[in-house]
C-alpha cells in the first residue's frame, strides 16, 4: 500500500515540473484513464482500511478499469456519442462510495479506540 502512495506522489510531483502536451483529440481518453485510475486507488484504500488489501485485485482492477473506460471512450467517438460522460459519472459514484466507505470505517476505528481508552470518564 506504500508503494502505490509513493507511486502517486511521485507521478504528482513528475507531472507539476516536466511539460507534456497532451493533443485535444485525447484528451477525453486522459480524463477518463485517470478517473479509472483514482477508482481504483480509492478502492485499494478502501480495501485497506477494511483489512482485504490484496495486490493482483488492486493491478487487475486498475488495468481493467482504464481498459474499459478507454474502449467505452472510443466507441463512443466512433458513434459520435459522448459515452466518456457515462463513464466518468459511474467512476466518479464509486469514488465517492469507495470515500464514504472509507470515512465510515475510519469513524468506527475511531470511536472503538475511544471507547477502550481505560482514562475515559
Amino acid at each position: 500500500m506504500y508503494l502505490i502512495i509513493l507511486g502517486l506522489a511521485l507521478g504528482l510531483v513528475m507531472g507539476a515540473f516536466l511539460q507534456f502536451n497532451i493533443p485535444p483529440e485525447y484528451t477525453r481518453y486522459t480524463a477518463v484513464a485517470i478517473i479509472g485510475l483514482l477508482d481504483s486507488i480509492f478502492g485499494a484504500v478502501r480495501a485497506s482500511v477494511e483489512k482485504k488489501y490484496n495486490t493482483t485485485v488492486f493491478l487487475t482492477g486498475l488495468t481493467f478499469n482504464m481498459i474499459f473506460a478507454v474502449i467505452i471512450t472510443f466507441f463512443g467517438d466512433k458513434l459520435n456519442l459522448d459515452l466518456y460522460l457515462a463513464v466518468s459519472i459511474a467512476f466518479m459514484i464509486r469514488i465517492l462510495a469507495n470515500i464514504g466507505s472509507i470515512k465510515s470505517a475510519t469513524v468506527s476505528m475511531i470511536q472503538k479506540k475511544i471507547s477502550n481508552n481505560p482514562l475515559k470518564d
